[in-house]
């Protein structure tokens, strides 16, 4: 069977990503890092918090971060260093695509997502 479509989409996002492995994650936030998380609230209750993560559903993720936005977030800036984070690593490489595509070229994404970082049993990661 071939694969599907939005299977090569995600492949072709991640080919042009520099993605975080999750015990890596405290060291980028250490070097500037933004770390975004667009986990929906119901993953966000169910697991809890990702410490030092500021939180952008999904929904308003290019709008919060674009530089060229008005209604972007002042923690954006286009030589700034964002990692995305969703629950498994999927729907972030998509994400961290698309704003590499709005001008982020620093944009990437978490491997595995919250759900591999918490089995790395960091525990938390410094403020951002």
């Amino acid at each position: 069977m071939s694969q599907s479509r939005v299977d090569r989409m995600l492949a072709d996002a991640r080919a042009k990503l520099d993605r975080v492995e999750p015990q890596d994650l405290a060291a980028e936030i250490d070097a500037g890092a933004l770390v975004v998380d667009i986990r929906p609230s119901e993953d966000r209750a169910a697991d809890g918090p990702l410490p030092g993560a500021v939180v952008i559903e999904r929904i308003h993720l290019e709008w919060r971060l674009d530089p060229t936005s008005e209604h972007r977030l002042e923690v954006s800036a286009p030589d700034r260093r964002i990692i995305v984070v969703c629950n498994e690593g999927y729907s972030s490489s998509l994400a961290a695509h698309s704003l590499r595509r709005l001008g982020l070229p620093r944009a990437t994404d978490l491997v595995g997502g919250y759900q591999a970082w918490r089995a790395t049993g960091e525990g938390s990661v410094s403020d951002p």
